[in-house]
């Protein structure tokens, strides 16, 4: 697996390209995706632990490192991490599994290095 800065830096080169494309459309996508976590009548961090149980759901591994990347640092703690990936292991069953060992990995190693700094 890429570390944790490996795979922030891909995400943030490949949209900068992506919404540098000039197909505005693109663009359009994202201000709506963004806009979709932002505080609201529910807060930042609630907002991404749904994204995170549907992204697991949904089996991207992706978008589950991105959900809890944002998670942690809207101050999810891992047991709020551990209720939301059970509450996809529930809705998606065991196909989830895979992905479940995936988020493990990835909120170790973000803990990690927020520990680091």
């Amino acid at each position: 697996m890429k570390t944790t800065t490996e795979t922030r830096n891909y995400r943030s080169e490949m949209n900068d390209k992506i919404l540098n494309s000039g197909f505005r459309d693109f663009n359009k996508f994202f201000a709506l995706d963004n806009k979709a976590y932002i505080d609201g009548a529910l807060n930042a961090k609630t907002k991404e632990l749904m994204g995170l149980v549907a992204s697991m759901v949904l089996r991207c591994n992706d978008c589950i490192f991105y959900h809890i990347d944002r998670a942690i640092t809207e101050g999810a703690t891992r047991q709020e991490l551990y209720e939301s990936f059970n509450i996809a292991l529930i809705v998606g069953g065991s196909i989830v599994i895979p992905h479940l060992r995936y988020a493990f990995d990835v909120t170790d190693q973000i803990f990690e290095d927020n520990q680091k700094k």
